[in-house]
């Protein structure tokens, strides 16, 4: 009977569940290729929902500061690009539309009311307990924000909640019994730890050269933009008192201290000032923009600069917005960047292109010989795998990381997890460092155990399932073209 069940514990608990599914979606740098066409304006589209390069700079830059804050700051575009946080971003909304054309085939919508009650609720806009419209503009306004992007985005996080919520994870009374039963499935094991940096690997010019021309398709250089440019000098005026006072009085809840408290007028006197003089500078910037496009601006004025995803000298939202742009309609009214109205005129798009071999010989390098190492490290393993000698554990169940000593913890973790989960009494586990573990189970037992997280452990995998299931499912019903390459 143990015997059964450890090679049959993977589908223990799945076989006595009638198959729901459900999901949970989650969620600016350099991208790749784009394919040109008709398609030029998105990087992606799933069923009929189309992605931007918007859409993908904003979820990278969320998965950058969430990345950020578990690394407390010591987090950079290397260790992101390490991470795969670009694919990561575009898989994240790409799981996100094929929801929303779920979502779309059973007629789900957000009325205004469901929208509004949700903003309501959002207590960053909130002024001594209650929602401040005023505060909600403002917070938008120092983020970047139109209320327009903003109330879109929560739409699309509102329709696919309603989606998702079609789809309800339930648990029985029996289920934690079986999860006691199948936590106390217990291994005595041998195994042994092949390291991917012990096998030698031909870097030979030869080699490399032949690995880049089956990979250059991968090394491709970035969609840039060339631009001319016109830099709003800020305006300054005086102001008599009646203008200021009167600016103050429409606009107090501008004016604010670091409590949120609003200030006296004689306190915020030099920021009405600034406050003015930034619509006045506004204004000269959308004059400045119609001589701009009625080409009577002098030469002097208009300066030029290249730029794409990795070299941008203005903002993000600056060259999504350049990126969208087209040769018969040039021109882009003033953006404010870090504080300054500018104003863009498109005069080329630069698409990527393959790039030379020496100017990717090092990445070239790096990959080969990652790949190599993956394939000899497996080779090995299979050679093996039969015959090992390794080290011999006590009886160890899925958490009992500590007692394989020739691993790290969060290797042992992951090593642990894929070993519960195999139908094979002999065989070898590949962990993402590129390691591989090969394992022979000696003995098996069943431990006594019962359970004493009654709320999380059934739904946690339950959901990753479920998440998976629908996944696939959607990946059938609903095409998805990716229009960058690279990720």
């Amino acid at each position: 009977m143990i015997t059964w069940m450890q090679r049959h514990k993977k589908w223990l608990i799945i076989t006595i569940w009638i198959s729901t599914i459900a999901f949970v979606g989650a969620g600016f740098v350099g991208w790749g290729q784009y394919s040109y066409g008709d398609k030029a304006g998105a990087v992606a589209k799933v069923g009929k929902v189309e992605i931007t390069m918007g859409d993908l700079q904003k979820s990278y830059s969320n998965l950058y500061n969430q990345y950020s804050q578990i690394f407390q700051g010591n987090f950079d575009e290397e260790k992101a690009k390490s991470f795969g946080l670009q694919a990561q971003a575009l898989k994240n909304l790409t799981n996100q539309a094929l929801v929303t054309n779920l979502a779309s085939s059973y007629d789900l919508e957000i009325s205004n009311e469901e929208l509004l009650r949700e903003i309501k609720s959002q207590e960053y806009f909130f002024q001594d307990g209650v929602f401040s419209k005023e505060i909600y503009k403002q917070a938008l306004s120092r983020g970047n924000l139109s209320v327009k992007e903003y109330e879109a985005d929560i739409k699309k996080e509102l329709l696919i909640r309603k989606a998702l919520q079609l789809l309800r994870i339930e648990t029985t009374p029996n289920e934690l019994k079986i999860m006691d039963v199948v936590a106390g499935i217990a291994d005595k094991i041998e195994y042994k730890v092949l390291n991917k940096n012990d096998v030698t690997v031909d870097t030979s010019a030869e080699k490399l050269k032949a690995f880049w021309e089956t990979q250059k398709n991968n090394y491709m250089s970035e969609v840039s933009y060339d631009v001319n440019y016109i830099k709003q000098d800020k305006v300054t005026k005086d102001y008599n008192e009646a203008e200021l006072t009167s600016h103050y009085s429409e606009n107090k809840t501008h004016f604010k201290d670091s409590e949120g408290k609003i200030l006296p007028f004689e306190s915020a006197k030099s920021l009405v000032i600034d406050e003015l003089n930034a619509k006045e500078t506004k204004k000269e910037a959308l004059r400045t923009y119609i001589a701009f496009k009625k080409e009577k601006l002098e030469n002097t004025n208009v300066k030029y600069e290249t730029i794409s995803f990795s070299k941008n000298a203005f903002s993000p939202e600056a060259l999504n917005k350049v990126s969208k742009l087209t040769i018969q309609n040039p021109y882009l009214k003033p953006v404010l960047v870090n504080g300054e109205f500018i104003t863009f005129k498109l005069i080329n798009v630069n698409p990527s292109k393959t790039k030379e071999y020496q100017e990717v010989k090092d990445e070239n390098f790096n990959n080969y010989v990652t790949q190599q190492r993956a394939i000899q490290t497996e080779e090995l393993a299979k050679q093996s795998v039969s015959s090992f000698k390794g080290n011999v554990t006590d009886f160890i169940t899925v958490k009992d990381t500590s007692k394989l000593t020739k691993l790290e913890e969060n290797q042992a973790k992951e090593f642990l997890a894929q070993l519960f989960e195999s139908q094979d009494k002999r065989a070898y586990i590949r962990l993402s460092n590129g390691d591989i573990v090969m394992y022979n189970i000696l003995e098996q037992k069943l431990l006594s155990m019962t359970n004493t997280n009654q709320d999380n452990p059934i739904v946690r995998l339950k959901s990753a399932m479920f998440n998976e299931g629908l996944i696939k499912n959607l990946q059938s019903k609903y095409k998805t073209e990716i229009f960058i390459q690279g990720l």
